[in-house]
């Protein structure tokens, strides 16, 4: 019996490449679909209606306060989970994993409970914040997912620096304070910043979590997924599919930017 692998009669490069042009073509063709339902003249007019231009706004404005909150709120995190080790950790890192697979609704429906009128917590009201149907609940959802996508890619970038730099820098009397911020946070900073840039992307198509705290309504919270999702429901194409284009758009560049910081 020969131990030779049978010949194929395709060659093997072919029939891997017949499921990436499936792929492909699939994103191609819905890529396709949104970008031929408009002509320019229809495009250019959607794009400045002043419900797209308050939903572009709003979608970047809310996505960026979101990103900031983020990395404030990640960055640290990531750096206690890549450098320490303590009792339940496996269980604190499993659990910051959760919003990276629970689906968006089920998010913001228990961010309603937490934060509406029968919520366990305070009244945040009396303290002037109001986060329900309003742009604060906005940052609220999005900073919510996109803290977990920090997290993760920071630990990684934190993990990834050679501790041998921190021995060395311990020989040399630095404080731990010193040496975050002058060896593990630029040396992770690349890595930080790719998650940066997948998070803010996913703040900014932010969809189901936003709509369970803040609702849809019109020119108050309505960023570009909801301006779709509005006006879809009312029949106004235009809008929905420019809105459409605009995320699509703004992440192939985000996508191109992070490429682009890896090769560097």
């Amino acid at each position: 019996m020969s131990g030779r692998a049978p010949r194929l009669p395709i060659p093997l490069d072919v029939l891997l490449a017949v499921p990436l042009l499936i792929i492909a073509a699939a994103i191609g063709l819905v890529i396709l679909g949104l970008g031929a339902r408009l002509t320019p003249h229809e495009l250019f007019r959607a794009l400045s209606e002043a419900e797209t231009l308050f939903a572009l706004r709003l979608s970047f404005s809310t996505s960026l306060i979101s990103l900031a909150l983020s990395l404030l709120l990640g960055v640290p995190a990531a750096y206690l989970l890549a450098r320490r080790r303590f009792r339940g950790m496996a269980l604190v890192d499993t659990l910051l994993d959760l919003p990276l697979v629970m689906p968006p609704l089920v998010a913001g429906l228990g961010l309603l409970f937490v934060i509406g009128r029968s919520s366990p917590l305070p009244p945040l009201a009396e303290i002037g914040a109001v986060f329900l149907f309003s742009p604060a609940g906005m940052v609220l959802a999005q900073t919510f997912i996109a803290t977990t996508i920090i997290v993760r890619s920071a630990k990684a970038a934190f993990e990834a620096v050679d501790p041998g730099y921190r021995d060395v820098a311990g020989t040399l009397g630095l404080t731990p304070a010193r040496v975050f911020f002058a060896i593990d946070l630029p040396l992770a900073a690349g890595g930080i910043v790719s998650g940066a840039i997948l998070a803010w992307a996913r703040a900014l198509g932010e969809f189901g979590a936003t709509l369970m705290v803040a609702g849809a309504t019109r020119f108050r919270t309505e960023t570009l997924p909801m301006a779709i999702y509005l006006n879809m429901a009312t029949g106004e194409v235009e809008v929905a599919v420019a809105c459409a284009l605009v995320l699509l758009v703004t992440a192939f560049a985000l996508l191109l930017m992070m490429r682009g910081l890896k090769r560097a």
